[in-house]
């Protein structure tokens, strides 16, 4: 009954190693699941939190939004005055993820899990990097982005992802002593990555 959290920097990775780590151990996978989770529980819609998630960046944000494919980023608008205050998101993420961590068997991509779960047992708290060319290209290849796209991506999920951390008052997500296991995608290809998870679980 164990759990694989994934912290990950943005074209490292992360999340396409969890799938496949995922259905390789026949665990639940968990990414933007916890949204639709969060958003049920908060009675608004997903397009409330996943915009709670992002940083505002007014202009740049939209410019993104224009380049980069909708499979890849979902920059939903949305109308009306629907909010969600940011101690009701955090409150409910992490009753949810600790629900998920007691049904054991789960894979979860990011939000903070490895803070959550820091004193669960049989948690294994994994984190996925790579040299920011090696990420560029990743985005590159498996986007279909151009180059400069891309690099403006990274940059823009790279602040994404402080701003999501600065929710829970966290600085040093980085840090290795929270994980069990770094893997370094610019030395590794996906499978191996997802080879070594798998034994580090069994």
């Amino acid at each position: 009954m164990a759990v694989i959290t994934i912290s990950r920097q943005y074209g490292a990775g992360g999340r396409t190693i969890g799938e496949k780590v995922a259905k390789k151990l026949k665990y639940s996978f968990f990414d933007n699941e916890l949204i639709q989770m969060v958003a049920e529980k908060a009675k608004v819609s997903e397009g409330t939190v996943k915009s709670f998630e992002k940083e505002k960046h007014g202009k740049f944000q939209e410019f993104v939004s224009g380049m980069m494919p909708k499979r890849l980023v979902d920059f939903i608008r949305f109308g009306g005055n629907e909010m969600i205050e940011e101690k009701i998101y955090v409150d409910l993420l992490r009753n949810i993820i600790r629900k998920i961590a007691e049904e054991g068997n789960a894979v979860i991509i990011g939000r903070a899990s490895q803070y959550i779960l820091k004193d669960y047992e049989n948690v294994h708290n994994v984190l996925v990097v790579a040299e920011r060319n090696d990420r560029v290209k990743f985005m590159e290849k498996n986007y279909g982005l151009s180059p400069f796209q891309a690099d403006q991506a990274v940059t823009w999920d790279d602040k994404r992802r402080a701003n999501l951390y600065r929710k829970f008052r966290k600085t040093d997500y980085e840090k290795p002593h929270h994980y069990r296991l770094i893997l370094n995608m610019s030395k590794l290809n996906v499978a191996k990555a997802v080879e070594l998870i798998c034994e580090l679980v069994n």
